[in-house]
């Protein structure tokens, strides 16, 4: 027996592994995807094999430890902030740091300029409402995770019925997971289109006049403004629209909670207001669409991705369909110009006289 308690994984212990599971869920399932057989040898040729099964053990070994030493509900609520806070709060706050401590250099990456930023003139400067605007976001994030809570506690505690989402010891497939990425997206793109035009946008939802005076009475976007609202439009069109299809497919919670990185990272770059992103390809455009939408009183862009308003013909300005193809042309003539600029700078062989 006291060898059976001296197994037990000691506070420190579990307090290591809280820290660590958003580094792990992240990096080991792309592992996982990587490691299919055929798609590694395209993508990685170099990639070592022994690497990643050895990564995959030693996180399948960190989950079930996770999973058997703490009750489920509280992994998988510290899980889902620990994800809000990593990939949506912190940086959202490095944004509004880097905003306020630059201003000159910021001005000149934002796509308009000094109106953009969130303590410029244009915004009331420093004494302006920023920092309501970021404490009303955290709030409505906060305001999420405890929806959520309520929804497993109705499940487990008052209905008895198995958790919304799966959790085990057992890890997803990593085509599981890319499936459920897929159709959860997906569905997060309609359920989003239709929350936001028909229940926000609409003149005789009573939610109208609340999305209007609160997050569209922001003149420029930046990363915090993707989830302030008044708490009733932000369950409707931010929380619902995202918890909805998990809930629907009952991903597994590590699929979940890398689901909920990957919108995480897109409203915050989407919101940033930047004109310089990561990918230029998806998420320049999604931001585009996004500052066309709360700068245009909210007369189309209603959808998270654009690909439902180029279906139903609600874009404003240019549509996903045109943004990728301006993208990929521009892609395809700065390749040509560094293939050009590399033959030009090659030295003229030596011909040699016969």
């Amino acid at each position: 027996m006291n060898l059976l308690r001296s197994a037990q994984p000691s506070l420190f212990d579990r307090a290591w592994l809280a820290i660590r599971y958003p580094y792990d869920l992240v990096r080991n399932p792309l592992d996982a995807l990587l490691a299919i057989p055929g798609l590694s040898f395209l993508l990685i040729p170099t990639f070592s094999s022994y690497s990643t099964s050895l990564n995959l053990l030693f996180f399948y070994l960190t989950w079930s430890t996770l999973i058997l030493s703490n009750p489920p509900l509280k992994v998988e609520v510290l899980g889902t902030l620990g994800i809000r806070v990593l990939f949506y709060l912190l940086p959202a706050l490095a944004f509004l740091a880097f905003d306020g401590a630059t201003p000159n250099l910021a001005t000149k990456l934002k796509e308009h300029g000094e109106a953009a930023l969130p303590m410029g003139e244009e915004q009331g400067g420093r004494k302006g409402r920023w920092w309501k605007i970021a404490a009303i976001s955290t709030a409505n994030v906060l305001l999420g995770v405890a929806l959520q809570t309520a929804v497993e506690l109705l499940f487990t505690r008052l209905l008895h019925l198995r958790s919304a989402l799966k959790i085990s010891t057992t890890l997803p497939m990593p085509w599981g997971i890319a499936i459920d990425l897929i159709r959860g997206l997906f569905l997060r793109e309609i359920l989003s289109y239709v929350s936001h035009r028909y229940a926000l946008h609409h003149p005789d939802s009573p939610l109208t006049d609340l999305h209007m005076s609160w997050q569209h009475t922001v003149t420029a976007p930046y990363a915090f403004v993707a989830n302030y609202d008044h708490p009733l439009p932000y369950i409707v069109h931010v929380f619902l629209p995202t918890y909805l299809p998990a809930l629907l497919f009952r991903f597994h919670l590590l699929t979940y909670h890398l689901y909920l990185a990957i919108v995480s990272l897109e409203e915050t770059f989407a919101y940033s207001g930047y004109n310089v992103l990561p990918s230029g390809l998806i998420l320049s455009g999604i931001a585009r669409r996004q500052e066309r939408h709360l700068m245009g009183d909210g007369k189309g862009n209603y959808s998270c991705l654009g690909i439902i308003d180029f279906v139903t013909g609600t874009s404003l300005g240019e549509d996903v369909v045109e943004d990728i193809t301006e993208e990929a042309e521009n892609n395809h003539v700065q390749e040509r110009l560094k293939g050009r600029a590399k033959r030009g700078g090659r030295k003229p062989k030596s011909r040699s006289r016969s």
